[in-house]
């Protein structure tokens, strides 16, 4: 069974996971302990029950901010002139091992509920993601993301209104 944890440096083995783009395998390899500590940012894993030291993927989520004028006319229209409040998917990966089974999907699912339940004491707009290529902007684009006006490979997905 599928299983999110917070990441714990000395429970989950980093070293082995390859995702097979360098800068997301360095962060998991080197940052992501680091920048938890420090409050940079936290850092979800997705592992199985039986295995709960293999990382099969990861996600990092953050606090954030988008301009106001970065978002399209439609979506302006309801907020305040300034810059929106948000949380940034920083990073997501999943281990080549593991490639195929839809776990990407399933790693964007649990950012999006870690995002609305943090929003039940911190109030954010949408969640954010900069893309780091066309394939990872198709990636997100087929989830419901949003490109901005400035920048098409920053992505955004609207949280929905609380009552």
């Amino acid at each position: 069974m599928l299983e999110e944890q917070v990441l714990e440096a000395q429970r989950h083995d980093r070293s082995s996971f390859d995702c097979g783009v360098p800068p997301l395998n360095d962060y998991l390899h080197r940052l992501a302990a680091q920048h938890q500590k420090k409050g940079i940012s936290t850092v979800r894993v997705l592992v199985e029950s039986e295995t709960p030291q293999t990382i099969l993927g990861y996600y990092s989520l953050s606090a954030a901010h988008v301009a106001h004028e970065a978002l399209p006319t439609e979506t302006r229209k309801t907020l305040p002139q300034y810059p929106v409040p948000c949380f940034r998917l920083g990073r997501l990966a999943v281990d080549l091992r593991f490639r195929g089974r839809g776990l990407g999907q399933v790693l964007v699912g649990l950012a999006v509920q870690r995002c609305l339940q943090a929003r039940q004491h911190v109030a954010a707009f949408a969640m954010l993601v900069d893309a780091k290529d066309t394939a990872a902007q198709n990636f997100y684009l087929h989830y419901g993301f949003t490109p901005c006006v400035d920048k098409s490979m920053t992505l955004y997905l609207p949280l929905g209104r609380t009552v």
